[in-house]
């Protein structure tokens, strides 16, 4: 089949997500400037750069009352935010925490989460999840949308501080059977990390001479 997505796609639901899968799952924490914590995970979330470890979400829609997101706001409003792995063992927990909730609600806390104190941010990091990125926002970018009730706000952030618990790492390196990250697929669609594969670039050969 072929669409233009501006015509339409014809279709029950809408594939793209589906085509575009998986996807890290963005397990954000932030504080707003009245210290309220707030915690939402985003399927729009990747890693984008090395130097320095630089990570983005995108924050996309209202809140049911019209109102801006909590955590792209707060996050462009302290300059800080807190990236949690989301794994298996919580996934009902990182679910909840999907609600449009009131802005004076601790998700958190709302959903029986733990709270620590970051090191070099103050938005908190979260216990259950094994793997917390600390990060400055570096920059938020509001694209253009064709929705008046779907704007756009990606928000960019340093990693500053890396937090990964010892019993995930395995001879050095992190061990994805012992993290068990979880990630977005399309429509409600979730997934664990299936059949790993070693795969070396390939490098050209000098030539002879």
């Amino acid at each position: 089949m072929f669409f233009e997505p501006s015509k339409g796609h014809g279709l029950s639901h809408n594939p793209i997500a589906a085509c575009v899968a998986p996807r890290p799952i963005g397990w954000i924490s932030t504080c707003s400037k009245d210290g309220i914590n707030n915690l939402a995970p985003f399927s729009y979330f990747n890693l984008v750069h090395n130097f320095p470890p630089t990570v983005m979400f995108a924050c996309n829609g209202l809140k049911p009352d019209g109102t801006e997101k909590d955590s792209w706001r707060n996050a462009e409003e302290t300059g800080e935010f807190v990236y949690n792995v989301a794994t298996d063992n919580v996934r009902e927990k990182m679910n909840l925490t999907s609600t449009s909730w009131d802005s004076e609600v601790d998700e958190i806390s709302e959903v029986g989460l733990t709270s620590i104190g970051s090191r070099l941010v103050k938005p908190m990091r979260i216990v259950e999840s094994p793997i917390q990125f600390e990060c400055k926002t570096i920059k938020v970018i509001h694209l253009p949308s064709s929705s008046d009730q779907n704007p756009s706000n990606i928000v960019f952030g340093e990693v500053v501080g890396v937090h990964i618990e010892d019993s995930c790492m395995s001879g050095g390196k992190v061990d994805y059977d012992r993290v068990k990250q979880i990630s977005r697929l399309g429509y409600m669609d979730f997934a664990r990390i299936g059949e790993i594969f070693v795969m070396p670039r390939p490098y050209p050969k000098k030539e002879q001479g």
